[in-house]
């Protein structure tokens, strides 16, 4: 009942193996599923769209999907940088990338869709929104018309034309996004509340989405690839279920699909989206057996990605027949050379997904996507993955092994540099290794491991437990200087009372364990504050979180916020939003924060047991100040010359011994990614 593959290959590794999809042989098991990075310009896959997909090519992978709900009709409008497939103009763009991705040897297909309900009326042309029923969308606000009949005679026949201009741009076939979007929303039986023929038996309900699969298939005849990424168990009440979702997938599957990427789960909402892609804090591949007993079930090859970060358990979805083609998407952001070093018998050297999610979370920001910890991933014209030696061998100083320090370490010591990196500390990683402490963020000291796993090949010499002095350093004679010494918790912006308050570093690292009530106060933004909030209720303390932004943790994602919502709702946890924390003073033993508000002439106060606060941090630069009149460039970064990765001048102190730098939260309070990518573009020219 089941196709298998051909097993051709020079390695014994089931990854590795050959796969006949089709009439497409593709080199190995392991794809970069259809996801929207929103590198494209005005809907066109253009040049830093085409270098990341190249990229992944060159780094071995077997077949790449770009155009993540790329949308076939102007009334489609783009919610994330889609790309626009209704316009022709995309065909010369599609045949650069497909004749570079194949000249790497790898396959390249496109994913195409009618957003339907899930994007915003109030983008693009401004369009009314269409979907099966007049239906609320929740993230993106959008009150739908129901299709009328006409609308989609002309959608069926825009899927076709939007196959056929991927055709003609030589990609090697198209997969229908039919998961919270608009074919699969007549065949839901929860959103179709249609009456005329569209509606109410299955049938009915199939009717649609079998008129469009019949219309690409008469379009692009019968040798082209098409496959469907679609749920088998929309887990929410009064959604699809997976006895009528394989009764779908036998009946899609006789009108012209040819492999199916399973997804089980909803995106309805963002906790629904959250298990649907989910992340740090969640177990490793949550739908894969549900995908391997979807696969028993099916006539077509199965594809599937949620979760797959690591290529044992990657293995073991092929091995164990549990999937025809193994999704690692994210983890191929992490290191698009996953494939060749895995071939090269480098399989500790890849550089691990660790499941931050920013990559998915800054789409919803309305941001590019970025890896947590590879500064390169969308940035290829401009950073390259692979680190040139240097012509000249420089002595190195870098101070902390933070994030910041690691890479910069990590990068000079590629340069071919001698390096030596000192930290006071009797481990290293810094801030990330207490962030790595709260239970959902623990997977985080992967990027420590990686990075120290990588100093140590490339000779690094690193001394822990040093707290290294301006003397020392002077005496060691370096040609360049690095501080990295990272910053210390902020608790200055408080008129009164600082000294009465904890700050989330003394929770997350567990050295006070507050009890009684307690006031988390807010003013980042970000993760540590919901990290300490999990502690406290963990702990057993009754929690207040304050805010004086009008949303809860603004700069956590779609992806990450729902399970910290989770816990705060199951605990409790009272939220307190557009009040400023100004002062703390004790009051009958306990201790009063007082607030005002931005948007009022008014005060108002709290009486708690603690206070815990999370203002960002200011820089820890004594070493930097007190190195600085030694320098020839007096600490100065040449801006221009960093954004050109060009090297950086020696500065105009004729008397300076070394090149001084500071990065990451040494310069101002930043975020992993920030740090990262300080490090390796500084150090990519020195």
């Amino acid at each position: 009942m089941h196709p298998i593959s051909d097993g051709e290959t020079n390695s014994d590794d089931p990854l590795l193996t050959t796969f006949r999809l089709k009439n497409l042989t593709l080199r190995n098991r392991i794809v970069s599923t259809s996801h929207e990075p929103a590198y494209g310009e005005g809907g066109m896959p253009t040049d830093r769209y085409r270098a990341y997909h190249v990229e992944k090519a060159r780094g071995g992978v077997a077949l790449t999907m770009i155009g993540g709900s790329a949308a076939v009709s102007v009334d489609s409008p783009p919610s994330f940088g889609n790309l626009s497939m209704y316009d022709d103009g995309i065909v010369p763009w599609l045949r650069r990338l497909s004749d570079e991705v194949h000249a790497e040897g790898a396959a390249v297909m496109t994913q195409l869709t009618h957003l339907g309900h899930r994007t915003s009326h109030f983008s693009g042309p401004w369009l009314p929104t269409v979907s099966v029923s007049n239906l609320r969308e929740p993230a993106h606000r959008s009150f739908t018309k129901e299709a009328e009949p006409h609308d989609l005679r002309r959608i069926a026949a825009d899927f076709a034309a939007a196959a056929v201009r991927s055709q003609a741009g030589g990609l090697d076939g198209v997969e229908l996004e039919a998961y919270g979007h608009l074919l699969d929303s007549f065949w839901s039986p929860d959103l179709n509340k249609r009456t005329d023929s569209y509606g109410g038996s299955l049938d009915n309900r199939l009717r649609f989405p079998i008129e469009v699969i019949t219309a690409i298939r008469e379009a692009v005849g019968p040798d082209y690839v098409l496959g469907i990424r679609m749920s088998f168990d929309e887990l929410r009440p009064g959604g699809l279920e997976l006895d009528e979702a394989l009764e779908i997938a036998r009946r899609i599957t006789e009108a012209g699909i040819d492999f199916i990427s399973v997804i089980r789960g909803h995106i309805v909402t963002e906790a629904g989206l959250s298990r649907v892609i989910p992340p740090m804090g969640e177990p490793s591949a949550p739908h894969l057996s549900f995908a391997g007993l979807v696969r028993q079930q099916v006539a077509v090859p199965v594809m599937h990605a949620a979760g797959i970060s690591d290529v044992a358990t990657a293995r073991h979805a092929i091995a164990d027949g549990q999937l025809d083609l193994v999704g690692m998407t994210r983890a191929q952001l992490a290191d698009p050379h996953l494939v060749a070093k895995l071939r090269r018998g480098e399989e500790d050297r890849i550089r691990p997904c660790v499941g931050a999610s920013v990559c998915i979370d800054s789409l919803y920001t309305g941001e590019p996507s970025y890896c947590v910890h590879n500064a390169s991933t969308g940035r290829e014209l401009r950073l390259p993955h692979d680190v040139p030696v240097a012509e000249n061998r420089k002595a190195a100083v870098v101070i902390g092994a933070g994030v910041a320090g690691l890479e910069a370490a990590r990068v000079l010591a590629e340069r071919g540099h001698d390096v030596t990196l000192y930290e006071a500390a009797d481990q290293p990683g810094g801030q990330l290794r207490l962030a790595a402490m709260a239970p959902r963020r623990e997977n985080l000291i992967g990027i420590v491991d990686w990075r120290v796993a990588e100093c140590e090949r490339l000779g690094v010499q690193i001394k822990l437990n040093h707290l290294v002095e301006a003397r020392e350093v002077l005496d060691a004679d370096p040609d360049v200087v690095l501080v990295a010494t990272g910053g210390l918790p902020n608790t200055s912006f408080l008129r009164f009372g600082s000294e009465l308050v904890h700050d989330t570093w003394d929770v997350l690292s567990g050295a006070v364990r507050p009890g009684g009530s307690v006031l988390v106060y807010d003013d980042h933004g970000a993760h540590p504050g919901l990290d300490a909030v999990e502690a406290l209720v963990q702990a057993g303390a009754d929690v207040e979180w304050a805010s004086p932004e009008r949303t809860v943790a603004v700069d956590v994602g779609s992806v990450n916020a729902p399970p910290y919502l989770r816990t705060m709702a199951s605990n409790d946890v009272r939220i307190t939003l557009m009040r400023r924390l100004v002062g703390v003073e004790r009051e009958n033993g306990r201790l009063k924060a007082t607030f005002v508000s931005d948007s009022a002439d008014r005060t108002c106060t709290r009486v708690v047991d603690h206070v815990v606060v999370e203002h960002g941090t200011l820089p820890n630069a004594e070493l930097y100040h007190e190195l600085l009149p030694h320098s020839s460039n007096l600490g100065e970064i040449a801006l221009h010359d960093l954004l050109e990765l060009a090297e950086q001048p020696l500065g105009p102190n004729a008397d300076g011994r070394f090149q001084l730098f500071r990065i990451g939260d040494a310069v101002n309070s930043r975020n992993v990614h920030s740090a990262v990518l300080d490090a390796f573009r500084l150090c990519f020219a020195l």
